[in-house]
């Protein structure tokens, strides 16, 4: 199947007892036993559930991979993938990532003998010298978190594999309609489905796909034993939002080009960063790793204080502003104070997230109002 029947069609069957089309919310904590361990595939659902059951047969699909698994959260996927570690070893991170992320990584897993090198991989080679005997595993976000920075994932495959060390990929930004990358050799995608998968700013959840069976059961157990699973309610408008995610992500990728141009043009902006430019550092990486550019957005003022951002971010009508990314509504945020405010300003700084950062998600609303609302905000 192609990707767009495949986002409608994979991993979902008609209901069986009704027909219904659609899965049902099978909003149960238990199932009935015929006898002692004699039952129809269901026990308890913090184990199994049949509605959670088909989102992740339709992850697993949309991804490529062989088994997807769901949490309560973004960060609940990312969590049970640092469980595949032990005290002693180490990560490799990119430099520019979420702030939940670098926060786990330093105020959580640090605390417990994992040790977390964050590197610039804007060329994958700078990964090798980090390697050693302890190396588990590299962790990347491609486009990064708000940079917007383009890391090879091909390229950090093949040195992962080189090492015999597992390759994780946050995919949030993306989505599986711009990239897959367990066909660019990664072992772990890791999502948001907070974010574009679900698409319409109403549900909190994460997923995890690999195709590896073996790591597929051992992030199952600690999907079971520690009990960061979604609800069935959730898991419906997840799958829900998979069957429009590639007519949404063709108007994303398309209002993210207008609004990019635009703010580089305008005389009070400093610097827009958007893949989709051509010399954007890594653009020729993600035209041939990714097929649209996306409608993630970040820019700074030639007035580059937190106070003139402030101005701007508070005077926008259709971009609201908040947390969060990938609805079919367009998003303001400042970075420096609200999603990466966990990373010290000096880090901050180091890595190019300046005070007057601001991020914009690009929603799905006529492109000219954006622009406009934009234009009045800006003065």
């Amino acid at each position: 199947m192609k990707l767009g029947t495949k986002l409608i069609h994979a991993g979902v069957e008609p209901d069986p007892s009704t027909g219904a089309i659609m899965t049902p919310i099978f909003q149960t904590s238990t199932y009935v036993q015929r006898a002692p361990g004699d039952h129809k595939g269901y026990e308890y659902a913090r184990t199994q559930n049949p509605t959670r059951h088909a989102l992740q047969n339709a992850l697993a699909a949309i991804e490529n991979g062989k088994h997807g698994l769901c949490f309560s959260s973004g960060m609940a996927a990312t969590d049970v993938v640092m469980k595949l570690l032990s005290p002693g070893d180490e990560v490799i991170a990119s430099s520019d990532l979420y702030g939940g992320s670098y926060r786990v990584f330093t105020k959580v897993f640090a605390r417990y003998g994992i040790r977390f090198h964050f590197v610039d991989m804007h060329d994958a080679q700078n990964i090798v010298p980090f390697i050693n005997a302890q190396t588990k595993m590299i962790w990347i976000e491609t486009p990064t978190n708000p940079l917007l920075n383009i890391i090879d994932i091909a390229a950090c495959a093949a040195i992962a594999k080189e090492y015999k060390v597992l390759l994780s990929v946050d995919n949030t930004f993306a989505s599986p309609y711009l990239q897959n990358p367990l066909d660019l050799g990664a072992d772990i995608v890791v999502h948001s489905a907070t974010k574009y998968l679900g698409g319409h700013s109403d549900v909190v959840h994460g997923a995890v796909i690999v195709k590896d069976d073996a790591l597929a059961e051992q992030l199952a157990f600690f999907q079971n034993s520690c009990g960061a699973v979604p609800g069935p309610q959730d898991c419906f408008l997840v799958l829900r939002g998979l069957k429009t995610l590639h007519v949404r992500m063709q108007r994303h990728c398309e209002n993210g080009e207008a609004v990019a141009r635009f703010l580089r043009e305008h005389p009070a902006v400093g610097k827009v960063l958007w893949c989709g430019f051509e010399d954007h550092p890594n653009h020729a990486i993600a035209k041939k790793q990714m097929r649209g550019f996306g409608g993630m957005i970040s820019f700074s003022l030639k007035d580059d204080s937190q106070a003139a951002a402030l101005k701007v971010l508070s005077s926008t009508k259709l971009f609201s502003l908040a947390e969060s990314l990938g609805g079919v509504e367009s998003l303001i945020g400042h970075p420096a104070t609200m999603t990466h405010a966990s990373i010290p300003r000096e880090e901050r700084i180091r890595n190019g997230l300046t005070d007057s950062l601001m991020r914009l998600s690009v929603g799905i609303e006529d492109a000219t109002d954006l622009v406009e609302d934009l234009k009045q905000a800006l003065g």
